[in-house]
């Protein structure tokens, strides 16, 4: 495995604990929303902090990056303590999401640089940016009984997408990881930061053009 994927002093390690730790605070902003304990608080920080990378571990055979390091634990419960510490407040659960949005870009960049590191095809190293990116919030989601990411007209994936697409795209023009790492995030914050501003949505299928049968 390459080092930049285990240590945080390194760009990719940046981004990894980066995307760890806000998704863990929105996860533990999901358990305010529901006033739950802090234990809840600690479990939903960790289940959504952890939950995307665990699957696409699995999915690559890599070994699951926070058995390996305890690090990744213990920023998930420290995410979990602050958002306990700062109380209640109308802001925080519009801080969740642009916690998310910076979330999808880190994420989805770091998800296909340690799928690219094993060795993975480039269009499956997107596919894995997009899951590590995003399955932490679906996991979060349901488990708050909230509606799930994959179902809103909102860009939320697409952002990860791009995260992953352009960190990938910058790697085959044989740019170095933490140049293509810091603009495919940003592409990917940019998208879901104007989602967040103006609105901004993919079109939805145009369901006038099925015509029921009749009997």
């Amino acid at each position: 495995m390459s080092p930049a994927l285990a240590h945080p002093e390194t760009v990719l390690g940046a981004l990894d604990f980066a995307g760890v730790a806000v998704f863990a605070a929105t996860g533990a902003l999901a358990a305010a929303r529901e006033k739950h304990d802090l234990v809840t608080f600690a479990f939903f920080a960790a289940i959504t902090g952890v939950g995307g990378g665990t699957i696409r571990d699995l999915l690559i055979g890599a070994p699951v990056f926070w058995v390996q390091d305890w690090r990744y634990i213990a920023v998930c419960l420290g995410g979990a303590l602050a958002v306990w510490i700062v109380g209640a407040g109308e802001w925080r659960f519009r801080a969740l999401l642009w916690l998310d949005a910076i979330g999808l870009g880190a994420y989805g960049v770091m998800g296909a640089a340690k799928a690219e590191a094993f060795g993975v095809p480039p269009l499956i190293c997107i596919v894995m940016g997009a899951l590590t990116a995003c399955c932490g919030g679906m996991i979060r989601d349901i488990l708050a009984g909230q509606q799930s990411i994959l179902l809103r007209r909102e860009i939320t994936i697409s952002a990860a997408l791009t995260a992953a697409t352009v960190y990938v795209v910058l790697r085959a023009l044989g740019l170095d990881q933490w140049p293509a790492a810091g603009v495919a995030a940003t592409a990917g914050f940019a998208l879901r930061a104007g989602a967040l501003a103006w609105g901004w949505s993919l079109p939805g299928f145009p369901g006038g053009l099925i015509r029921k049968r009749s009997s």
